[in-house]
């Protein structure tokens, strides 16, 4: 049985894992939680991870990306894993996620969805297969609540194709900055936010009379709680590195 930390316990992604947990009841038990909000959870909830005085074997964090280090910080400190959904951390945050995956097993992925990591296979499949002749835009659409835009999934759908392209590939976020036409190494990305939108994306493969969309869709946050909870299974008896979730999927193959 796995002691788990959630760190956001009373965000609406924590409130997602704990719809999840009973899943998992046979394998992961919630031991305490880190949030500044008061609490109504059923376990031990401290407002910073910095005050845990609970046991705990791995982390789970959906916060904001300063608590997101603090709860870095404390699991480096323990010797304990950290899967870490957070999204929007900053270059030196970035750093510091690679500092601390020296000493501990730490799981980043812009998204938890099993179905996001199959959209990224097949956006690299078909940058690999159309090539260049085809132009290459990417539409996420979130609820009016998300902070960071793009979100790290219209990212990490970028660097996937990115990675498949014969030549160096430059992110363009919107087009009201610059009226000129687009050039052959863009990626545009273009964020939409409104109403309850759990999330969605999709990249347009834009050719000469024809065109290829790729989409996915989430219909409840509960489908990235459970990712988030499988990769804490995942981490358990792990070494130090960074994990994502094509090291899930190949343990699962």
């Amino acid at each position: 049985m796995i002691r788990l930390l959630l760190n956001g316990i009373h965000g609406q992604m924590g409130k997602a894992v704990l719809r999840t947990l009973p899943a998992y009841a046979d394998r992961i038990e919630l031991v305490c939680g880190v949030d500044p909000a008061q609490s109504t959870a059923q376990v031990p909830v401290y407002e910073d991870a910095k005050f845990v005085a609970t046991p705990f074997d791995v982390a789970v964090d959906f916060s904001v990306p300063a608590a997101a280090m603090a709860i870095l910080d404390r699991c480096e400190s323990e010797g304990k894993p950290l899967v870490l959904c957070t999204t929007g951390l900053n270059e030196a945050q970035l750093l510091r996620v690679a500092e601390a995956a020296k000493k501990i097993p730490v799981f980043r992925s812009g998204n938890m969805s099993l179905g996001i990591h199959l959209m990224r296979a097949l956006c690299a499949q078909a940058r690999a297969t159309l090539g260049d002749a085809f132009d290459v835009e990417i539409v996420e659409t979130h609820h009016n609540r998300k902070l960071d835009a793009p979100s790290g999934t219209a990212k990490m759908l970028a660097d996937s194709i990115a990675a498949a392209s014969e030549r160096p590939m430059e992110c363009v976020y919107g087009r009201h900055e610059a009226a000129k036409r687009r050039e052959k190494n863009e990626i545009g990305i273009h964020s939409l936010r409104g109403g309850t939108v759990v999330g969605e994306h999709e990249v347009l493969f834009l050719g000469n009379d024809e065109a290829l969309s790729i989409r996915h869709r989430a219909f409840s946050k509960d489908v990235f709680a459970n990712g988030a909870l499988r990769a804490a299974l995942f981490l358990a008896g792990k070494p130090a590195g960074e994990y994502e979730m094509q090291d899930l999927v190949n343990e699962l193959l």
